[in-house]
């Protein structure tokens, strides 16, 4: 059995509202993150991530506010990512509503809060968030941290395979070269990831064309996130999903009415 590929819109959230730039900088304001959802619930999102791209402390009560108020207004999976650094957080996280969350900064920081959260709530509400760019590694990508700014010394593929032996249950790649640019996703580093790892796996950063769609499923995605092309109206789902139909890949068929 096929599975149907993912269409997955990203909500980058800073003080409670949702943002979008290029590679991390020049953030202009996108919308209000519950509205927004309600709107790619309605045109057949498949799934909604969030990402607290502040995650302070002083921060995180906008976010439980943002979560609880999305999570009355959908019924479509929701992951939530940023600044989670306990299972503290995981468990207050998924009672307001989320269904995964998303880990990067403290699972680089400290690897055994993966496995942590993998034995208390189980794999697959565990997502590792992956921003990784191309460098002088053995693989040919490096981790990064602080929006790509910062390397973690790590290389991306071996990061991958340590945290799925702790427990992760989804890969979420995101290439900081390509993020914002509309360029396309990284091909390159999809097909190395997928080599490795047999996870369900989420490609991000650079989605432009309808075709990019494509090339990031024939590379070995099983969902395409996107972010500023939905933002900003350059694709709906529905021409995306109907595109992809069209092509002869299986996507969920709510949105291509």
């Amino acid at each position: 059995m096929t599975l149907s590929a993912r269409i997955i819109a990203c909500l980058d959230v800073n003080d409670g509202r949702v943002v979008k730039g290029v590679n991390f900088t020049d953030l202009v304001d996108a919308g209000d993150p519950v509205e927004m959802a309600k709107l790619y619930d309605h045109e057949g999102i498949d799934e909604l991530t969030f990402l607290d791209i502040s995650a302070s402390v002083t921060d995180r009560q906008t976010t439980y506010d943002v979560v609880s108020a999305t999570a009355e207004q959908v019924f479509i999976p929701l992951t939530v990512g940023g600044g989670i650094r306990t299972v503290e957080d995981v468990d207050r996280l998924l009672r307001s509503g989320a269904d995964k969350v998303s880990v990067n900064t403290a699972a680089i920081a400290r690897p055994d809060l993966i496995s942590e959260i993998a034995d208390r709530f189980g794999t697959q509400v565990l997502v590792l968030s992956v921003d990784a760019r191309r460098a002088r590694t053995v693989s040919g990508f490096e981790v990064t941290t602080h929006g790509g700014r910062t390397s973690a010394g790590l290389d991306a593929l071996e990061w991958i395979e340590q945290a799925t032996a702790l427990g992760v249950g989804e890969i979420l790649l995101n290439s900081m070269d390509a993020d914002g640019t509309r360029a396309g996703y990284d091909i390159g580093m999809i097909t190395r990831v997928r080599e490795i790892s047999s996870l369900p796996l989420i490609a991000s950063g650079g989605a432009g064309s309808l075709e990019d769609f494509a090339a990031a499923i024939e590379a070995g995605a099983d969902a395409l996130l996107a972010a500023s092309v939905f933002h900003f109206g350059i694709h709906r789902i529905a021409d995306v999903k109907r595109y992809l139909a069209e092509h002869g890949y299986c996507v969920r068929t709510s949105a291509l009415s």
